[in-house]
This record gives C-alpha cells, sequence and structure tokens, in this order.
C-alpha cells in the first residue's frame, strides 16, 4: 500500500495553499457576516479549482475525488465559507449534470461552472424531510413534453446566486423511493423564489426556495427511474467532500495552537515547554492523522463514486474528529480561543456543521451497523467486508 499522493498532486496542492496563506487566510473574517466570498471563487477558477469535477470537454479537468478532497482540505484550513462555497461547485450537483443532463445542458453551464462564472445549488432538504428522502413532498408532474415543479426546500446555500438549482423531487406523485428522481431548475424562471434566510454560525447563508408551478421543458428531468438509489449514489461524493473540509478545520486549528505554543510566555517559559499542552497537541494531531487515512482510503474506494459504507465512516469520524481537535484549539489559546479575532473559533463554528450536512452522523451509523449486522460472514469476519 502507497500512502504518498502524487507528484503532480502534491504539486496542485502547493499551489492551492500559497493562494490559501496569501489571499483567503487574511480576508476571512470579513465572510462571517455572509458576505458571498466572490474574489476567493474568482482566484480558485483562476487556478482551475472550479473546474476539477467537470469534463475535460467541457473545459475542465476531470479530476477525481481525492483531487479534490485534497484541495477542499486545503481551503478548509483557511476559510470554512470558502470552502463550503467551493464545495458547490466541485460537489454533487455538478457531477449529476456532467453525469445525467442532456448535452444541451452539460454545453450551456459546465464551462461556466469551471470559468466561475456559474454557481450551482443543490435542493434536497424539506421542512419535514431532510434524511427521510423518501417522504419528500415536492413533486414534478409529466405534462406531455414539459414538467410541472411544486414544492419547498430549505437551508439551501447560494439560492440568491445560483444560475442552476438541481433538485432531487417526486415525480408523478409516485410514493416512496421508486418516485424519487432529479430536475434541473435555471436560476430566475418563473414561479422560483427564495422566502426566507438563515444566517449559520459558520458565516454562510441558506434559504428557504419555493417552487410554484415551475415549468420546464422534458428534458431537465435527468433522472426518473431509479432516482433514489442513483441520488445516494452520487451523495457517497459528498460524504467525503464534507469530511475533506472538517479535516482541514482541524489542520488549520491543529497549526494555530502549535504557533500559540511557541509564542506564548506563562511563567517563564514557553506554554509549549509543559507537557500537559505537548500531550494535547499530540493527540489532536494522532485523530487527525487517523481521519485522514480514513478518508483518503474512502475517495480512492468504488468506480465513479466512493464505497458507502467507507464514505460513511470517513464522514463520521472526520466530522466528529474535527470537533474535538477544533475546541481543544479553543482551550489551548484560553480566553483568547474564545474571541473573534483569533481564528480557532471560527474554526469550532465551521466544524460544528459537518456532522448534520450530508447525512447526519446519527445516520450513517445505522448504515455502517446495518452492513455489519446483516452482511458480515462470522467465518471470515473483517476480511469478508470488502474494506481490504
Amino acid at each position: 500500500m502507497d500512502f504518498r499522493i502524487s507528484k503532480e498532486q502534491r504539486a496542485f496542492v502547493d499551489v492551492v495553499r500559497r493562494v490559501c496563506q496569501k489571499e483567503f487566510k487574511p480576508r476571512a473574517v470579513k465572510y462571517l457576516d455572509g458576505t458571498w466570498p466572490a474574489e476567493n471563487m474568482k482566484s480558485l477558477a483562476e487556478i482551475g479549482v472550479l473546474g476539477m469535477a467537470v469534463p475535460q470537454e467541457y473545459g475542465g479537468s476531470g479530476l477525481g475525488i481525492l483531487d479534490t478532497v485534497l484541495v477542499l482540505e486545503e481551503i478548509g484550513k483557511v476559510c470554512y465559507v470558502t470552502a463550503m462555497a467551493a464545495l458547490g461547485e466541485l460537489g454533487v450537483q455538478t457531477r449529476i449534470i456532467a453525469a445525467h443532463a442532456p448535452e444541451s445542458i452539460r454545453q450551456r453551464i459546465l464551462p461556466r461552472v469551471a470559468a466561475g462564472q456559474a454557481m450551482l445549488a443543490i435542493c434536497m432538504t424539506e421542512p419535514n424531510a431532510g434524511t427521510d428522502v423518501p417522504n419528500y413532498a415536492t413533486n414534478c408532474d409529466i405534462k406531455g413534453d414539459r414538467v410541472a415543479l411544486n414544492g419547498v426546500k430549505t437551508l439551501i446555500s447560494r439560492a440568491d446566486i445560483a444560475e442552476m438549482f438541481v433538485v432531487f423531487t417526486r415525480v408523478n406523485k409516485v410514493p416512496g423511493a421508486a418516485g424519487i428522481g432529479c430536475v434541473l431548475v435555471p436560476g430566475g424562471v418563473k414561479g422560483l423564489a427564495a422566502k426566507a434566510s438563515f444566517h449559520t454560525m459558520g458565516g454562510e447563508y441558506l434559504s428557504e426556495v419555493v417552487f410554484e408551478n415551475v415549468e420546464l421543458p422534458l428534458e431537465n428531468l435527468v433522472i426518473r427511474d431509479n432516482g433514489m438509489k442513483r441520488l445516494l449514489s452520487a451523495f457517497n461524493t459528498q460524504r467525503c467532500l464534507n469530511p475533506a473540509i472538517c479535516l482541514g478545520l482541524a489542520e488549520g486549528a491543529l497549526e494555530e495552537a502549535v504557533r500559540y505554543l511557541r509564542d506564548r510566555s506563562a511563567f517563564g517559559h514557553r506554554i509549549g515547554d509543559f507537557q500537559g499542552l505537548r500531550w494535547k497537541v499530540a493527540d489532536m494531531y494522532v485523530e487527525i492523522e487517523a481521519a485522514r487515512g480514513l478518508l483518503y482510503r474512502a475517495a480512492v474506494s468504488g468506480g465513479e463514486f466512493p464505497d458507502p459504507t467507507l464514505a460513511a465512516m470517513a464522514k463520521i469520524y472526520c466530522n466528529e474528529m474535527s470537533i474535538r481537535v477544533t475546541s481543544e484549539a479553543i482551550q489551548i489559546h484560553g480566553g483568547y480561543g474564545f474571541t473573534d479575532e483569533f481564528t480557532v473559533s471560527r474554526y469550532f463554528r465551521g466544524a460544528r456543521y459537518g456532522s448534520l450536512g450530508g447525512g447526519t452522523t446519527e445516520t450513517l451509523r445505522n448504515l455502517v451497523g446495518k452492513k455489519l449486522v446483516e452482511q458480515m460472514d462470522l467465518a471470515t469476519g473483517m476480511l469478508d467486508m470488502g474494506m481490504f
């Protein structure tokens, strides 16, 4: 097993890190009020980051999940808001368009995504159904060569600037998981409105989006059959990219903690000389490296999309590890860590989102536990679980 990334990956990560440290880190605090990080997104487009999920024939680089994980990890080290903004272009919505949209839509939208000229929004969560996808109330009726979409989605990122919404919906009112499909809705279309917005503790805004008799060409219904299975398969990508940001937040918090241990003095010594604080950063580092190994392994598993069990385990561990590590970084900083002037408080607030989005850690534990109980062959044990 080779745990090293390639020279090409290292070179690209180095470019991203330089931009993040020089440009993004100094202005990260300005985005706490919900300001969209437009200047950062422009920089990411210029160095090719926003085209990573876009196939080459549409102006992107079509890079794999691990490459995307490495980049989001680096952005997460300095700015949670920018990392989440980039996730919207690198995640499941872009990949669904690339994999399932008709050629006319791909040619129109994907080059603009790669160039940073078009933002995408994914609409899944509803006021009464988040993880409970089979009970979505939003519905898309097929009427000849047109479709009509009605429903409400909530906690949606970039609703005010999205050029296209990737909406998971029921089709023709078919009940349960069998009725789930996906429709592409252009921003600004008649009947689409953002009715409310919520400012998060991480800094960005989320919106409630209403679809009222939104009429679209039938070709915009990009997933009609077996939509639930396709959704969950594609969402395994998100379950690697979300924890990549959490990993980056934890790494950024550790870097700040080490800097503080070197710079701060107490009782005639730098505080990094005290064993108790050295043990804290040692434990933080161990947790980060354990999370990295699990996440990178999940990122390179499977084919088009990561293995669902590995992705679930990586997300559980990275989400919860990030909360612990960023909290310890605050503890190391003492009272200063509780202030906005020190970056560790921002890391902690960003980390708190991880276990909520992309499938809660409780839901993912159910997934992993179900596989163990129902599929483990006790004659062969762990070796027969397909993880080795």
